[in-house]
């Protein structure tokens, strides 16, 4: 016989009715329930938070070595991660154009320097000759001026003497520090320009036992840095081996990728096995809060609060005027303790006074059940179940 939708919600409501009348025909009319808590002692324990962040592992000192005059690579004297000490040559420009300026320059003063000696000559006739009268105050005053000139123009040549020097010395190329090279630019026979930019033609990082990571942390996690905090990083070279660092720059400069806001920290990473190289992806965990040997509670004891619902016949409830509490069962009470807070990790939160460590404190709710120990919702769901009703997936009908 088809049922239609009246006539099947009439024979669900008889049947919730009579599972009802049946479950409270069999409990006496009154369900007692057992309530069981959750409990935890006041005990000391690390309490600490932390944000993680991806970052680059760099030196800490990178010096790109360039030239400052054009010319054509002559002589290349160190390769890839060649070790190079401060002033050692590592290569050089081919010097002929360079010469023969320096050699024109040299030229040019040779014939400053013997004008400027015929027109020192010629004022000091023309000085004794106007003392005695002889010619004219203008004809002096030519002469002097004719002396000054010729000093400028030997003044002249000779800096221009003095960058055709630097110039040449330019073109042998030195290392400024002590490092190692980590990158070449250039082979030889390769001519570079120097016109408009310095050409990089090495990169050299002086010392790779000192590297640092550059973590970019997000916006929402910065203001939880600080400089000295303990850090932990991975790299995909080594996913098994943890390194550590410490913070020592937050930097106050804004990054925004894709609308993503974040700031640059600096974190040290010591290299002594040289297993760290410029370029490696760190995966970063700064550990912001960090308080060892804490007496603390979880946080969730402080939010719970007995009921009277909660209460077997013959328990009460003792409370106290306190903004923060812990329950204690003594007995047959529920005893509330005012307690002073400190830092917290949103897990776990420090206790700084109002009750003993080794207390035993109540955390939450474990279970309810009846005196005949099942669930009185379980129960009432199973007698409230119609039997017209479609099963939950994966349940035997």
């Amino acid at each position: 016989m088809k049922l239609n939708r009246k006539t099947v919600g009439i024979v669900l409501a008889v049947v919730a009715v009579a599972g009802v009348a049946a479950y409270f025909m069999l409990h006496g009319g009154k369900s007692q329930v057992q309530v069981n808590f959750e409990t935890a002692k006041v005990e000391k324990a690390t309490i600490g938070s932390s944000i993680t962040a991806t970052g680059t592992i760099e030196a800490v000192t990178t010096v790109e070595v360039g030239t400052q005059v054009s010319g054509i690579i002559d002589k290349i004297y160190v390769d890839y991660n060649s070790p190079v000490k401060r002033g050692q040559v590592i290569a050089e420009l081919d010097k002929t154009n360079l010469v023969s300026e320096l050699n024109s320059a040299n030229s040019n003063l040779q014939g400053a320097r013997s004008d400027l000696n015929y027109q020192q000559a010629n004022y000091n006739r023309q000085r004794t000759l106007f003392e005695k009268g002889l010619i004219s105050a203008n004809d002096f005053e030519s002469a002097r001026l004719a002396l000054e000139q010729a000093q400028s123009v030997l003044s002249q040549r000779q800096e221009a003497v003095n960058k055709a020097r630097t110039n040449l010395g330019y073109a042998t190329i030195t290392s400024p520090i002590d490092g190692v090279v980590l990158s070449k630019a250039v082979e030889e026979g390769q001519t570079v320009a120097s016109s408009f930019n310095t050409p990089t033609l090495f990169t050299i990082v002086k010392d790779m036992t000192d590297m640092r990571v550059i973590a970019d942390v997000d916006e929402a996690d910065i203001g939880e840095v600080r400089e000295g905090q303990r850090v932990t990083y991975t790299v995909d070279a080594y996913p098994s081996e943890v390194f550590q660092g410490t913070v020592t720059q937050v930097r106050n400069e804004a990054t925004t990728t894709n609308n993503v806001v974040t700031y640059e920290v600096v974190i040290s990473a010591p290299n002594p096995d040289l297993k760290l190289k410029p370029g490696l992806t760190a995966n970063v965990t700064v550990y912001t809060l960090e308080q060892p040997n804490v007496l603390s509670v979880p946080s969730k004891a402080l939010r719970f609060t007995p009921t009277k619902e909660m209460l077997q016949p013959g328990q009460k409830i003792v409370d106290c005027n306190a903004k923060k509490k812990l329950w204690v069962r003594e007995g047959n009470t529920f005893k509330a303790y005012g307690v002073s807070v400190g830092i917290s990790n949103g897990t776990r939160t420090q206790i700084v006074s109002g009750i003993k460590e080794g207390t035993e404190v109540i955390v939450d709710i474990a279970e309810a059940t009846d005196q005949e120990g099942a669930d009185p919702s379980a129960a009432a769901a199973s007698q409230e179940k119609s039997p017209f009703a479609p099963s939950r997936p994966g349940k035997k009908k």
